[in-house]
C-alpha cells in the first residue's frame, strides 16, 4: 500500500470517527459544564491556535481585517446557532438522535438553494429530500418516546436541532457563494474566534458563566472538552481540509452520511442510548436521502455541496 493511500485512509478515519464521536463528546462535556460556555471555550481556543498558526506561517493579519464581518456572520450562523443549538439541545435529547437530525442539513441546502436560484433540482434530488423529511418524521416519533427529559423539552430540543441544521445550511450556502479571502487556517481560525466570542457573549446573557463551578466539574467533562477542542476542532478539520485537496469533493462529503451512524453506535455503546427498530429504519432513510442528494445534486446545483478550495472550507457542525 502506497504512502499516499495510507494517508488518505487515515484522514478518512479521522473525519468519520472523530466527527462522528463529537456528539457523544458534547453529551459528556455538558454533564457538568454549562453548554454555551463550554462551546465558547473550545472554539476560542481552537480558533486562536489556527489563527496564530496562520500568522506564524506568513499570512498577513492586516490583510484579514476586511474579512472579520464575514467571519462574524458565518460564526453566528454556523457556530452560535448551529453548534450552540446542538450543544444546548443535547441536555434533553440523545446524542445519536441529534446527529441524525443534523444529518438532514443537505436537505435544507437543496431547498434553500432552490429558493435562491429558482432552479428546480433533479427528480432524484427532490426524491432524496422527500424521503429525508419522512425519515425525520419517523425518527422524531420514536425519539420522543425514549428520551429521559420531559416530553415538552424533548420537543423543544428536537426543534432547536432542526433549526440549527437550517442555520448551518444557510451558513454553508453563504460560505460557498461568498468565500473568505484567506487560507484554510486563517479563515477557520477567524470563524472560530468570531463564533466563540458570540457564544461567550450568549453564555453571559443566559447565565452560563455564573453557573460554572469548576470544583463540581467532573474529569469526564473536562477531558471531553479537551477532546472536542483538540481532535474535533483541529485534527479532524485538518484531515478534512487535506482530503479536499487530495480526493474528489464527493468522496470527501461522504462524512455527512457516515457520522450519524457512528454517533448512534457510540451513543448506544457508551451512553446506553437505545437503538430501536424505528431508529434503524429512520437512520437508513435519512442516510439514503443524503446519499441521493450528495450523489446526484452536483450536476444540477449551481452551488457546490462540498467546497473545492481550502480557503472556503466550512467546518463540521460539531467540529
Amino acid at each position: 500500500m502506497t504512502r499516499s493511500r495510507v494517508l488518505i485512509l487515515l484522514a478518512f478515519a479521522a473525519v468519520y470517527l472523530i466527527w462522528g464521536s463529537t456528539y457523544l463528546g458534547i453529551r459528556y462535556a455538558i454533564e457538568t459544564l454549562p453548554p454555551f460556555l463550554m462551546a465558547a471555550t473550545r472554539f476560542m481556543v481552537a480558533g486562536a491556535i489556527l489563527f496564530i498558526w496562520a500568522s506564524v506561517s506568513g499570512e498577513s493579519i492586516r490583510a484579514s481585517f476586511s474579512q472579520w464581518p464575514r467571519a462574524f456572520l458565518l460564526g453566528a450562523l454556523m457556530l452560535l446557532c448551529g453548534n450552540g443549538g446542538v450543544t444546548w439541545a443535547e441536555k434533553y435529547i440523545a446524542s445519536g438522535f441529534a446527529a441524525l437530525l443534523i444529518a438532514t442539513e443537505p436537505l435544507w441546502v437543496v431547498l434553500l438553494n432552490w429558493m435562491l436560484s429558482h432552479r428546480r433540482p433533479s427528480g432524484k434530488v427532490l426524491f432524496g429530500v422527500l424521503i429525508g423529511l419522512a425519515g425525520v418524521g419517523v425518527l422524531v416519533g420514536d425519539g420522543l418516546r425514549h428520551g429521559g427529559a420531559s416530553l415538552s423539552m424533548e420537543v423543544i430540543g428536537s426543534g432547536v436541532v432542526i433549526l440549527s441544521s437550517v442555520a448551518w445550511a444557510i451558513g454553508s450556502l453563504y460560505s460557498n457563494r461568498h468565500p473568505m479571502k484567506a487560507s484554510t487556517s486563517m479563515a477557520s481560525g477567524m470563524q472560530m474566534l468570531a463564533g466563540g466570542s458570540l457564544l461567550l457573549l450568549f453564555s453571559l446573557i443566559t447565565g452560563d458563566v455564573q453557573k460554572l463551578n469548576l470544583a463540581n466539574s467532573s474529569w469526564t467533562s473536562l477531558i471531553a472538552l479537551a477532546y472536542l477542542t483538540l481532535f474535533g476542532s483541529l485534527v479532524a478539520f485538518t484531515a478534512y481540509s487535506w482530503l479536499l485537496r487530495n480526493v474528489t469533493p464527493a468522496r470527501a462529503a461522504t462524512y455527512a452520511y457516515v457520522n450519524p451512524v457512528v454517533a448512534v453506535l457510540l451513543g448506544w455503546l457508551f451512553a446506553g442510548e437505545p437503538i430501536t427498530l424505528r431508529v434503524i429504519i429512520a437512520a437508513a432513510i435519512i442516510v439514503g436521502s443524503v446519499v441521493l442528494i450528495t450523489t446526484y445534486g452536483r450536476e444540477h446545483e449551481p452551488v457546490r455541496t462540498a467546497p473545492l478550495h481550502d480557503s472556503d472550507c466550512p467546518t463540521h457542525p460539531c467540529a
